[in-house]
């Protein structure tokens, strides 16, 4: 029996040629018909990147590649992108059509590679997985087909060096704000951040220095979990996990606190005082306008949202509520996670959510149909204010609900995100700004 699923939140594995983009004058080369890259870019918006989205080079499989097998197609595209194109990586992508014929691609993409040409390739058919998975996938294939061949293996290690791997670029909307913060206050505490993706990082220069690190951070409750076993399993770096996006004062100073402490464990000799002394202005900082905000929240005539429903994948779920119910006074109710989360993982994360709250119990599903997470809030009613936070196809069923909608997971056609962020001690007030922000327009 076969199901449609309606308003997927997430692209097929092609999509991680997203990933690629993310990094500073990299390509991603598609060996796929013409519409898999439109596809990827119209889903994400404005995503470009270097050379990304509907200008990514592309074999655009035909009948005739079919038929004949597009190998030597995609050698010209390969050789005339170095031509073109002034980069620094390069990583061949395939589609479900050249998968299927069974093209080559490892030994097209290794004739340049020995000629010293920084080329990696990955198939990522869309039947094999998604591109949730398929973002390992190819950082993985970086590191094995190119940190390890250009890096400098013997470097010696530097025990405060760590690299990050947290929110998936353009599939989260905020990756780069997000990123950012993490890499701001990881510093405070006295570490040296390795961000791999965006403005932030050192671009390839960046993933050269990957095997240096003491440890590896991961801000995620299952993707990029590959990420850090393989790189444990080939450099000996261990891994400290955060399972979900901290955001707020409470949750940000834990994962500090915690990271601080995993690193002592490192050899890392972190100076405590300054660990100490930064939490502790950060948070002074943050709930001050918190303070700020309880006076408005108390003054406030009309109607605010007492209660939430969040469609989004799990990091953010978790992230989101439990900020909102601790620190915004805003109570979860049904909670959605739409980003097909293997079985293994979801015991886990349902564990996390309930001990958010020893009072309250937060129901929570699993879902990749956002269609259902819809029809399944259509039918609850809950006393007082509502207010949805998805991406931008609820924005109707808010209206619908007559409750108040923040477009906050992709695709999001209506809001324009740069590097805005919702993680750390900034992500989270600029998360009460949003929220607040679109109550208030309600009543303009």
């Amino acid at each position: 029996m076969s199901s449609v699923i309606e308003q997927q939140r997430f692209t097929c594995a092609i999509g991680a040629m997203q990933t690629v983009v993310a990094i500073p004058r990299a390509v991603p080369i598609l060996h796929s018909g013409p519409g898999c890259g439109t596809m990827v870019s119209g889903f994400f918006e404005r995503s470009t990147g270097y050379a990304g989205g509907s200008t990514a080079p592309c074999t655009n499989f035909s009948e005739s590649e079919v038929v004949f097998g597009g190998e030597e197609k995609l050698r010209k595209v390969i050789a005339n992108t170095y031509k073109v194109l002034d980069t620094d990586l390069q990583v061949v992508l395939t589609g479900c059509t050249s998968d299927i014929v069974g093209d080559d691609v490892g030994n097209v993409a290794e004739e340049f590679a020995r000629q010293d040409k920084p080329i990696v390739y990955l198939e990522t058919a869309g039947f094999k997985f998604n591109n949730y998975v398929a973002h390992s996938q190819v950082v993985n294939a970086i590191v094995d087909q190119y940190v390890l061949k250009f890096a400098d293996l013997n470097a010696e290690k530097n025990p405060r060096l760590v690299n990050v791997f947290a929110s998936i670029p353009y599939q989260d909307p905020f990756w780069k704000g997000n990123l950012s913060e993490l890499k701001r206050i990881l510093e405070g505490i006295g570490l040296e951040v390795n961000i791999l993706f965006g403005p932030y990082s050192g671009g390839v220069e960046g993933w050269k220095r990957i095997p240096q690190a003491g440890f590896n951070i991961l801000v995620s409750p299952w993707y990029g979990r590959e990420i850090v076993s393989h790189l444990k399993e080939l450099f000996g770096q261990p891994f400290y996990q955060f399972p979900f996006l901290p955001i707020g004062g409470n949750e940000t100073s834990r994962f500090l606190k915690n990271v601080a402490a995993f690193a002592a464990g490192q050899g890392a000799e972190l100076n405590l005082k300054q660990v100490s002394e930064f939490i502790k202005r950060e948070n002074q900082a943050f709930y001050e306008e918190i303070d700020n905000l309880a006076t408005f929240l108390l003054e406030f005539r009309y109607g605010l949202p007492n209660f939430v429903h969040v469609i989004h994948d799990a990091g953010y779920v978790l992230g989101i509520s439990k900020f909102l119910l601790h620190e915004v006074g805003i109570v979860p109710k049904e909670q959605f996670i739409v980003d097909k989360i293997p079985e293994e993982f979801q015991e886990q994360i349902t564990n996390i959510l309930k001990e958010t709250s020893d009072k309250k119990v937060i129901p929570l599903h699993f879902t990749p149909d956002a269609g259902l997470a819809q029809e399944a809030i259509r039918k609850t009613e809950h006393k007082g204010r509502g207010l949805i936070i998805g991406s931008g196809w609820d924005k109707e069923l808010a209206r619908e609900k007559d409750y108040d909608f923040l477009s906050a997971a992709a695709p999001s056609p209506y809001r324009l995100v740069l590097t805005t962020g919702y993680a750390g001690y900034s992500g989270g007030l600029r998360l009460i700004e949003d929220i607040y922000d679109v109550v208030l327009a309600s009543y303009a």
